[in-house]
């Protein structure tokens, strides 16, 4: 204890007068800052490798080293053990994990009250490397001896070792002569519990398959502790303390690649070096492998290595050191499934997104939720999948790889299409089913699915599909380019249309332009002229939406000229609308105001009432442009009234918009202020940031008009914070604000 605590005073005085604090000073050294502070105070001893690592970053001429050197390493406990430290080395390179060396830190010490903690990850996430350096942290902690033992669950080429085969070295090394070694496992492990009795040993088990090959080897002596890493969760040890591995943080992903990459490495700019360990999945071992690899190709810049591993076909074989690998490491990890998760687990990789919702998962394999659920639980304990939540699960993107390059070729190429099929299906029944509560008076064609999912179930309220939509359109699209990689261009158009609602009202152009550029090819290869037709009509509407009118028009007349061809009326008239909207935003108020005139008389013809409406707000807006501000304010109102008969809440903010700019523009700011406030009170409600924004942004107008010049920037900058993207190509009010000319 004395020695203790003289080489903590002596830590604590070199420290501080380095002027280090003490998380700066474990940030140097790679230590927790928890240890350190336990050193420091006597209540842990610190290690050779920990006093040297000190006296470098102290530059103390190897001072508490030498403090080190004078404790006796060997220690004879009872008649018969002598004291043994079999821990491996650690690596010089350990980067981070401070909050898991600081729990593991009081689980050594006891101060968790459980005698074991299993570390579990995945293949290559540094579970080995953190367990050895808790492990030597503590050593001193236990002078009874420190044992490793390798159990071998997921080794290639080498059998597992069982609780009989292990009991064996771990008896010879608590002193049990060969010949004394009962030839039972039962026999073994009462000895072995025996020889434990009365004292503190830590023992490592490295390499474990399951609960069972490691619970005979948990000692009953609760002053020993046991340190076990494993691919798997090994639930089944529930009085054990459990704590998972993940990837690293990117700084210390950054850190180790540096580390480990030499000096070419370590001069790289902070961008590259963050693009390389992110196509490394943040996986130590993926990390170590790059960076020796690149460490030992001195023809590669960091730029060029990066640029390597971007290939997502070619990524794994780069993290192939000849020894090391990180697909073997995964191929380990798939030894253990039964051929129902291994199915599963490959069909995992047909799906395009990171997050996987359990009933597309279900949808995917084509089974039951129930069933579905169990095999993601199995996935999930061997740590090939993650749960993001209950009803998402996440696949790390090395992971996906490896299940798309080398386990999905053994599914049947029939069995994969109709597994893509029925993903498709589901989520274009739910989308659908979203997008109906979305924009309900929207223009569909029929949705005929090739077969609907046991677990596909449209939604019954709006917010939950408000919710599933939000959360799975990155999904979509990624869907969207899968089912046109695949040729199920039907699937690629109708996923692309459904979307459209959605993009408009959360301003994401260009999700939107990319899924109709995509869909416009199916269509063009599926030779279905009304998709196409559709389609670039609303390519046409993203443009308009984003700005860019020129672009916007060629689109607009490509469809209609479709349309007429097609004797579509409603399609006509749609492409003949939009032509008009452009024509309002390109300053040919003339040519807009006649054919939104005609366009509304269609609709109404065609019992198109929302369409109608829309039609008269954007009369009203030309009128505002020329000078019939009395006018405008009235058929904004009207269009007002139409859309809250029919319920549709975003058109009617936008329709308070237009009224309130009207009034604006006819210089009575007293109901202006009124209607945009009315409208920030309604586009908060219906969740439109955008038409928010835009009343905001009216407001500051006002303000600055009357000469309140600070009140208008505040109110200005609350717009840009809820949505700083209004274009002054399409709202009169970012026109005024920025001080550009008039259409």
């Amino acid at each position: 204890m004395e020695d203790r605590v003289e080489f903590g005073s002596a830590l604590r005085r070199l420290r501080e007068e380095a002027g280090l604090s003490q998380s700066a000073f474990s940030a140097r050294i790679h230590y927790s800052k928890g240890y350190l502070s336990k050193v420091e105070t006597g209540k842990a001893s610190g290690n050779r490798e920990f006093a040297k690592a000190c006296d470098v970053a102290l530059t103390a001429d190897g001072a508490l080293s030498a403090l080190i050197r004078g404790r006796s390493d060997r220690q004879v406990v009872g008649d018969v053990v002598t004291a043994i430290t079999g821990l491996p080395p650690t690596t010089p390179h350990f980067t981070g994990r401070g909050p898991e060396l600081d729990r593991l830190a009081a689980f050594l010490a006891g101060e968790d009250g459980e005698g074991a903690c299993v570390l579990s990850g995945m293949a290559g996430a540094g579970k080995t490397a953190l367990a050895l350096r808790a492990s030597w942290d503590a050593r001193e902690s236990f002078p009874d001896g420190c044992l490793f033992l390798d159990l071998r669950g997921h080794a290639l080429g080498v059998a597992m070792a069982s609780a009989h085969d292990a009991l064996d070295p771990l008896l010879r090394l608590l002193g049990v002569p060969g010949e004394q070694i009962p030839p039972h496992v039962d026999a073994r492990a009462n000895l072995y519990r025996s020889r434990l009795h009365g004292k503190r040993v830590l023992l490592v088990f490295d390499n474990v398959r399951s609960a069972a090959q490691v619970a005979p080897l948990l000692p009953a002596e609760s002053r020993c502790r046991v340190l076990i890493t494993s691919r798997n969760r090994l639930n089944a040890l529930d009085d054990a303390v459990h704590l998972p591995v993940d990837v690293l943080p990117r700084p210390e992903a950054v850190a180790l690649f540096r580390a480990v990459g030499g000096d070419r490495a370590r001069s790289a700019e902070d961008a590259v070096v963050g693009s390389v360990v992110d196509r490394c999945g943040r996986l130590p071992l993926a990390i170590r492998i790059a960076a020796a690899r690149f460490r030992g190709g001195p023809m590669w810049t960091v730029e060029d290595f990066e640029e390597r591993l971007a290939d997502e076909t070619s990524r794994l074989s780069v993290l192939d050191d000849g020894e090391r690998s990180v697909a073997a490491a995964f191929s380990l990890s798939c030894r253990a499934l039964t051929d129902d998760e291994l199915r599963l687990f490959a069909l995992l990789a047909l799906h395009p997104g990171h997050d996987v919702d359990i009933r597309s998962t279900a949808a995917l394999a084509g089974v039951s939720l129930a069933s579905t659920r169990s095999l993601v639980d199995h996935l999930g304990d061997a740590h090939l999948v993650a749960h993001d939540s209950a009803d998402h699960l996440t696949v790390h993107d090395l992971v996906r790889e490896f299940a798309r390059d080398q386990v999905l070729p053994s599914i049947a190429v029939d069995e994969q299409v109709a597994a893509v099929q029925r993903m498709l299906d589901h989520n274009l029944l739910l989308a659908r089913s979203s997008d109906e509560f979305l924009a309900p008076h929207r223009y569909r064609l029929p949705f005929t699915p090739v077969s609907v999912p046991e677990v596909s179930k449209e939604f019954t309220d709006r917010d939950s599909a408000l919710r599933w939509i939000d959360q799975e359109w990155p999904t979509l699209v990624g869907l969207c380019h899968l089912a046109s990689a695949r040729g199920l261009h039907r699937a690629c158009w109708q996923i692309a249309y459904i979307l459209r609602d959605f993009f408009f009202l959360a301003k994401l152009w260009d999700p939107w332009i990319d899924t109709h550029l995509v869909a416009a090819a199916s269509a063009r290869a599926a030779g279905d002229t009304r998709a196409l037709a559709m389609t670039l009509d609303n390519l046409g509407m993203a443009h308009v939406d984003r700005g860019d009118l020129a672009v916007a028009v060629g689109y607009y007349e490509e469809a209609l000229e479709l349309f007429r061809e097609l004797g579509d009326e409603h399609g006509t008239t749609d492409a003949v609308s939009n032509l008009a909207w452009a024509a309002l935003y390109l300053g040919d108020h003339v040519r807009a105001l006649r054919d939104l005139g005609e366009v509304m008389e269609s609709y109404r013809r065609q019992g198109k009432a929302r369409n109608a409406a829309i039609a008269l707000r954007g009369i009203a807006l030309v009128e505002v442009e020329l000078g019939h501000t009395a006018d405008a304010a009235v058929h904004a109102e009207l269009a007002r009234r139409e859309f809250a008969a029919l319920e549709l809440d975003l058109d009617v903010v936008m329709s308070v918009n237009c009224v309130a700019w009207a009034h604006f523009q006819a210089g009575d700011h007293d109901a202006a202020v009124a209607l945009y406030g009315e409208a920030v009170e309604l586009g908060e409600r219906c969740g439109s940031r955008y038409e928010t924004a835009r009343a905001l942004t009216g407001l500051g107008n006002v303000h600055r008009a009357a000469g309140r010049v600070g009140e208008a920037g505040e109110v200005w900058a609350r717009a840009d914070e809820v949505h700083g993207g209004i274009n002054p190509v399409m709202i009169g009010e970012a026109r005024v604000r920025f001080g550009e000319t008039a259409l």
